[in-house]
């Protein structure tokens, strides 16, 4: 990445309320945690824990008021967990991502299949492109209404490739080609690194409590 582009990385990250750094420290915090299991765990469970550590880590940052005046708002609801901008204006998710993260010149797609929840959110986000404005809603609404699901939903895409390099990317998806996401508005690179010792490639979680049989329990 070239001084100019790394500058526009880091402008278009600015307007959304987050950083590069923000996130290179809770995926590393996630590999951290991820690293803990054994071949005694279920066999998807480092690619769920470095799922859900990821999320939460995000969360456990962006609520604190140490860090964020005004600070950041978090839902698990639909078992999607989301941190939300104070304005409301858009949320976050972390999901995995396969076929060329962070690398612009190459496609890529959400690993996991996703579903009918997502669907609509994703659907949401198109309408979004085509208003060309963003959503914003009061607290009350935000944490409890509608709006929730009418906001822009941003993916931090994560993978663990071939080669064993972690990589990652913030990206707007506009589009699903059955229950894979694989068109996106826009896609914001953040960093291809070295091997983390951890292989992140295996089912991270369902969206909506459909794809792996057990019960979710909504939280809002």
């Amino acid at each position: 990445m070239t001084g100019s582009e790394a500058h526009e990385v880091a402008t278009r990250l600015k307007q959304l309320g987050v950083d590069k750094k923000l996130f290179e420290g809770v995926l590393d915090r996630a590999v951290a945690e991820a690293k803990m299991c054994t071949e005694f765990d279920a066999p998807a469970m480092a690619g769920i824990t470095f799922w859900s550590r990821t999320n939460r880590f995000l969360a456990e940052h962006l609520t604190d008021p140490a860090n964020r005046d005004p600070i950041w708002k978090y839902t698990a609801r639909d078992s999607i967990l989301r941190v939300v901008h104070p304005s409301g204006s858009h949320a976050i998710t972390a999901v995995s991502g396969s076929g060329g993260v962070a690398d612009l010149d190459c496609s890529v797609r959400s690993k996991n299949p996703k579903g009918r929840v997502m669907a609509q959110l994703v659907e949401n986000n198109t309408k979004y492109e085509r208003s060309g404005q963003g959503v914003f809603s009061s607290r009350d609404e935000v944490e409890f209404g509608g709006e929730l699901d009418s906001m822009p939903l941003w993916f931090l895409l994560y993978e663990r490739n071939a080669e064993g390099k972690l990589s990652a990317e913030l990206s707007l998806p506009k589009k699903m080609e059955g229950k894979y996401v694989n068109e996106w508005s826009e896609r914001i690179p953040l960093f291809i690194r070295t091997d983390p010792g951890l292989d992140i490639a295996l089912l991270d979680a369902p969206d909506d409590g459909d794809d792996l049989d057990f019960e979710v329990r909504k939280t809002d």
